[in-house]
């Protein structure tokens, strides 16, 4: 059965904002507001899920979803470094940054390495099977990227050159080892380029 799966990247909060690994903080005023106004653009679908995250949770109940947390869309597990800048963490362990950026395999912060979260996401989507052959999920950045270089069975470095802004959706449909990838364009409505 093909499936189609819409995955909404979640409203901004000041750790992304500051270029903070994810943690779990919640959304920032703006953020709220953003995802309030596009709850009117988010497609209708049969199945609607959310990360675990708080910024997840929160944009899902922007847009009005009744969305069902999903543990499997947990964000990547940094670890020891949730929630601390980037620019702080490759100050005090250069190598160890340099290490995760360039060996997807390399886990230095203790927690998931790159190939360890492509194959979750991945296992989750090829997984997948809505009550209507379409799922729409609030996840993170990360999530949204890994199920992308998954879905078209890109190499693990492709994650790093793709780039998934706040409130935008990225849509695959098709099924385990068959997949088609639309990204990161507005839920519904305005037409490319506008913003909400």
């Amino acid at each position: 059965m093909t499936v189609r799966v819409m995955l909404v990247s979640p409203a901004m909060n000041a750790a992304l904002r500051e270029a903070r690994f994810e943690g779990d903080a919640p959304l920032d005023r703006s953020g709220r507001e953003r995802a309030r106004a596009a709850a009117g653009l988010v497609p209708e679908t049969g199945l609607a899920l959310s990360g675990p995250s708080e910024r997840c949770r929160e944009t899902a109940a922007a847009l009005g979803l009744p969305a069902r947390t999903e543990p499997a869309l947990s964000g990547w597990d940094m670890a020891r470094w949730a929630g601390r800048a980037l620019d702080e963490v490759a100050a005090a362990e250069p190598a160890a940054v340099a290490a995760w950026l360039g060996d997807p395999s390399a886990a230095p912060h203790g927690g998931e390495s790159l190939h360890a979260l492509i194959g979750r996401i991945g296992g989750w989507l090829d997984a997948l099977d809505g009550p209507d052959g379409t799922v729409l999920a609030v996840a993170e950045a990360a999530v949204v990227r890994a199920a992308v270089v998954h879905g078209l069975g890109l190499p693990a470095r492709a994650f790093w050159r793709l780039d998934v802004a706040p409130l935008t959706l990225t849509e695959l449909s098709g099924r385990s080892g068959r997949w088609n990838v639309a990204l990161g364009r507005p839920p519904a409505g305005p037409p490319a380029g506008d913003t909400w």
